[in-house]
């Protein structure tokens, strides 16, 4: 079996970083706007609203570096999760786990030649080379 999601699409806000309580992992949520690839019958292209979750390490970088309107590429898997809300109401959401998040465009007033970064929950940094970003040191005490 196989669950696997490849998407490009623009931040419609900024990335929530938060921290999980007990454990302290962060975790960032945004919701990427992603255009679908046909026109209705006014002649519009429809527009899927779709929430996205990173942790660890790349929730921290996403919300450092991306915001509102960023063009980025994700990669990673659907999840389905339901709760009980304060009403006691049943609840559920369908969401991204994010893996891997490239940046497609250049964050604004940022220089450089233009090169796409791309951060891997999995392998660490890799990418460009803009003054902005640093490479994760390697460490055994990080939790991923």
């Amino acid at each position: 079996m196989m669950n696997k999601v490849c998407l490009v699409g623009r931040l419609t806000r900024d990335p929530e970083l938060r921290v999980t309580p007990g454990t302290g992992i962060q975790v960032a949520t945004f919701t990427l706007a992603v255009n679908r690839n046909y026109k209705n019958r006014q002649g519009e292209r429809e527009t899927d609203f779709i929430r996205i979750v990173t942790w660890r390490r790349l929730a921290e970088l996403c919300a450092n570096y991306l915001g509102k309107g960023r063009l980025v590429g994700i990669t990673g898997r659907i999840q389905t999760r339901s709760w009980e809300d304060d009403s006691g109401q049943r609840r559920s959401i369908t969401e991204v786990v994010a893996d891997e998040v490239t940046f497609l465009d250049k964050a604004p007033g940022i220089g450089g030649d233009g090169e796409f970064k791309e951060y891997n929950r999995n392998k660490g940094d890799e990418g460009g080379s803009d003054d902005d970003f640093y490479p994760i040191e390697e460490d055994s005490d990080l939790p991923f």
